[in-house]
């Protein structure tokens, strides 16, 4: 069995719509109650062996506690600094059973409850509490799109790691749905223009506030689409779209370099080529917008 499993619109887009929606549900729960942090990255879930979590986020009496969408167990799993544990599955029939079932879990055990009820960044978005229609979760999909995750990761890492200037982690967006990683220039970069569907501007301009080359996988999720990698730069340089890369191309729909994943996993050695991919499209942003590349850049180093 390939180590880059296959992922199908057709059999998958239902449950990736649960995970993704259930996801937002965590997401912003950190919003509302952890100080905000540049560019938002404390609310960005964080991938590990199950699945996706969030950072700890504290409690009024002292505790600590932490939200995996469990992808092993099929659950949102709770865990807290005193060692408390509960879980709500991901199959609840609905998504409003599952928001429910969630808020019940949290103030069951006296943790911070409240959060918007409305997803971000998706077109026509019902408010969690209403979302009423049967929804049904295939554990396959689901574990199809975690083993796809435990295939990238250590390409995203090692591609984060020949970085020595600012740069995010490699984590997990739930309002796009997207695995990222981040590189900064160190400049300023122009306001962004805002826009963007479900995002207020004031969160899209303080994310975007310095140049940027960022790269990462959308699972699509909510979206019926195929996955891809991506590869873009903010703001986009003079000769930065349409250049020769190692693998993928431009895409005047999305506005970006991609790589579809289907394209990947069919690959004599997909690790590679996504490390081709990354790299190739980074070249092509820090060269377009005179990147100081001597200062910022380094070989990986070994522990």
């Amino acid at each position: 069995m390939s180590e880059w499993p296959e992922l199908s619109t057709d059999r998958d887009h239902e449950t990736l719509t649960i995970l993704h929606l259930a996801a937002q549900m965590l997401g912003k729960i950190r919003v509302a109650h952890a100080p905000w942090t540049n560019h938002g990255w404390h609310v960005a879930l964080q991938p590990n062996s199950l699945g996706f979590a969030t950072l700890p986020t504290a409690a009024s009496d002292g505790r600590t506690f932490v939200l995996t969408l469990d992808l092993c167990s099929h659950s949102i799993v709770l865990t807290t600094s005193r060692d408390e544990h509960a879980s709500v599955p991901l199959d609840a029939g609905s998504i409003a059973n599952l928001h429910a079932s969630l808020v019940l879990m949290l103030k069951q055990h006296g943790l911070p409850s409240t959060f918007s009820g409305t997803p971000n960044e998706i077109e026509g978005a019902i408010r969690f509490a209403d979302d009423t229609a049967e929804r049904r979760y295939y554990p396959d999909s689901a574990d199809r799109l975690r083993r796809a995750f435990a295939a990238m990761l250590p390409v995203f890492e090692r591609f984060r790691a020949g970085f020595t200037g600012k740069s995010s982690p490699v984590h997990f967006w739930w309002g796009s749905f997207d695995l990222a990683v981040t590189r900064f220039s160190g400049r300023p970069a122009p306001k962004h223009p805002g826009g963007v569907p479900g995002l207020p501007d004031r969160i899209t301009r303080e994310a975007y506030s310095q140049e940027v080359s960022s790269a990462g996988f959308w699972a699509a999720g909510a979206t019926a689409a195929e996955p891809f990698f991506y590869s873009y730069a903010y703001p986009e340089p003079p000769g930065f779209r349409g250049a020769t890369i190692a693998a993928g191309a431009w895409d005047g729909q999305w506005q970006e370099y991609i790589l579809p994943y289907a394209e990947l996993r069919a690959a004599d050695d997909p690790e590679s080529m996504l490390l081709s991919f990354l790299q190739s499209t980074y070249d092509v942003a820090a060269d377009s917008a005179d990147w100081d590349r001597v200062s910022l850049e380094r070989e990986p180093l070994a522990p």
